[in-house]
Formats: structure tokens, sequence, C-alpha cells
């Protein structure tokens, strides 16, 4: 039998169908330095005179523990298990065959076959031990996108761990912002920095299959920077990174440049042609003074008034009340310089 098949099988039937041999369902998972138990054990006591237990690591056939004779025998360990890997003697009676490997290392990661023999029978089984770790893995080049769209920041958690044991908080590293925070099996949006407020969200359907990529909504100028992924479970931690920049204008900065453009044209055009109607003042031009002085003072403001509104459009809340007070200096300005043409002539 393929001995990957082997690995899996909870439960394996004895050549001679008189007794079944049970082991785990999947790999072991377990930090290094810690300990970990080998499952292999029968329903029923097996007669211990003539039985014998083989523990091998499968790739190097390297002997890990042998039971043999009504003892163990730690003196035919292969020496890297010395003290390190034992049987539950006590329960070897009662068909637990089970061995316990501590201090784990780097190198006890792999295959381990339990092989046992015994009047009544005979049987085999593997178990897998892997290291457990955690693997978070991001984007693999920068993201940009245009201003006002929504982009999406990838972080994928490559984990044994259920999705319910695992922290993850999405971090701007300029400064250390919180962007958006999931702990205990929930999204805590609340927890974000407040330019983040409702802008920041999971794929909450993605979430069991490991994917907490994060969506951000009506991306602005000031979010481009270096965002984080952080992610911890189980005492283990990982973080990926993501790049967010190229930021391009959209159809409402150019709206935006061309009010601004418009404005600051019309008001050196206006101001020289009301100069020069000034110098050549007569009764003739007196009206069209007085409507270039108008135009001065609300064609500017007009679109300088839209430009801003756009801005805010785009920028947020905190632009637009910068929006009201450029527009008043806007005004003031207008009106000193009407104000000191009036008083001039």
């Amino acid at each position: 039998m393929d001995i990957l098949t082997c690995m899996f099988m909870s439960i394996l039937m004895v050549a001679d169908g008189k007794y079944y041999l049970h082991g785990p369902t999947g790999p072991l998972f377990a930090p290094l330095g810690s300990s970990v138990v080998l499952p292999c054990y029968v329903d029923a006591p097996l007669l211990i005179d003539d039985l014998e237990v083989e523990w091998r690591k499968a790739d190097s056939e390297n002997l890990v523990h042998l039971f043999l004779n009504g003892e163990s025998r730690p003196e035919a360990q292969q020496e890297d298990y010395h003290d390190r890997a034992n049987f539950f003697t006590d329960q070897i009676q009662h068909g637990n065959f089970s061995i316990r490997l501590d201090n784990l290392t780097a190198e006890d990661e792999g295959q381990y076959k339990c092989n046992v023999d015994s009047q009544q029978g005979s049987g085999e089984i593997v178990v897998q031990i892997k290291h457990e770790r955690l693997i978070v893995s991001g984007a693999d080049q920068s993201v940009s996108t245009y201003d006002g769209e929504d982009v999406t920041l990838n972080c994928s958690v490559d984990s044994h761990l259920q999705h319910e044991d695992i922290e993850v908080s999405w971090i701007r590293t300029d400064g250390d912002i919180l962007v958006l925070l999931f702990q205990n099996n929930q999204t805590f949006s609340e927890a974000a920095d407040e330019q983040y407020s409702d802008r920041a969200e999971f794929f909450t359907n993605e979430i069991p299959k490991g994917n907490f990529s994060l969506r951000l909504k009506s991306v602005r100028t000031e979010d481009k920077g270096v965002y984080m992924c952080r992610v911890f479970a189980g005492g283990l931690s990982a973080n990926a990174t993501v790049i967010l920049e190229q930021l391009g204008f959209s159809s409402w900065h150019i709206a935006v440049l061309f009010f601004c453009f418009a404005a600051g044209c019309g008001v050196v055009l206006l101001l020289f042609s009301l100069l020069y109607c000034r110098s050549k003042y007569n009764v003739s031009t007196n009206n069209k003074i007085w409507n270039l002085q108008l135009s001065l003072v609300f064609c500017p403001n007009i679109c300088m008034f839209f430009a801003f509104i756009l801005w805010g459009f785009t920028e947020g809340k905190s632009v637009t009340i910068r929006t009201h007070q450029r527009i008043m200096k806007w005004r003031i300005c207008l009106h000193l310089i009407l104000l000191f043409h009036r008083h001039r002539y």
C-alpha cells in the first residue's frame, strides 16, 4: 500500500484479521522544542511475551525505539533519540504502543513507522510530524490604483490552525496606524484609525479559507504607503507587506485641475482687462469697467468653489473643511482688489 495513503488512515487491518491497529487521521503539528505523542494502539490487549513493537524514521530507517521480549530496549535506539523517545511502558500491556518524542528539532520532521508483530497478527501504520509554522503571504508586487477607486491588498494565511485562533491586524507602517483588526473570530472596524473608518473591510466569506485580504474603499492620495498584514496564532507570528503606490489622477481630480486653471487664467485675464479699461477711462467704458469688476469677483470665485467642492468629495470631510477656508480667502483677496481699484479711481 502507498505510504502516503497509510499516513492518513486512522485504522489499519492486520493481515490475519484478528485486530485493528489505530493511528492518527493526519499529520501531527508541534513547535520546535516541544513534545509530541505519536499514537499507535489496538482496541484489545495483546500478549506481551512475544510482542515486538518497532518505531523507525521512514526516510532513514533509523530506529527510534524498540519494545521486545516484554521490555523496552533503549540501548537499541539511534543515538539521536536517546532520552528523547519513550514508550508509555505501563500502557503497552493494554495495547497502547504510542511513543512520546521530546525536544523536537528540525530534523525530527518527517514520517515515522510503527510496526507491531505478535502471535495474534502484525501490522504497520505511518505517522507524520510537521513543525508548527505560520506562513503569511501578500502581494508579489506593488499595488496601484486611481484615487477614488477601491483596491484590494492581498494577505493569505497558510496554517493548520482554525481561523478562530488567529488574530490579524492590518497596519499602516509609517506611523503604526491600525487599519483593521480581526480577533476572536470577529472584525473590529471600530478599532481602526479614524481616517480608515468605514473604508476598510475584510472579505468575510473568504476568512474560513485563510484569506485575510483587505479591501480599501475610495482610495485617497494620502493612503499611499506600506501596509503590513500582521498575524498571530498559537504563539506563532508572521507578517507580509503590501506597497500601495503610483496613484494616478481620477476624473474628479482632472475636473479640479480644470476649474483651478480656469480660475487662475480668469483672474489674470480679467485683471489685465480691467487695468487696460481704467487706463482708457471715459464715459463709454464705465459700464465695461463695472462688469469687469463684477466678473473679477464672481467668476474666479465660482470656479474655485466648484474646484474645492470636487476636491472635498475626493479627499474626504477634513479636506471639505479646508475647502471653505480657502474659498473665504479667495473671496477676501478679490474683494480687496476690487476695493483697491475703486479707491484708486
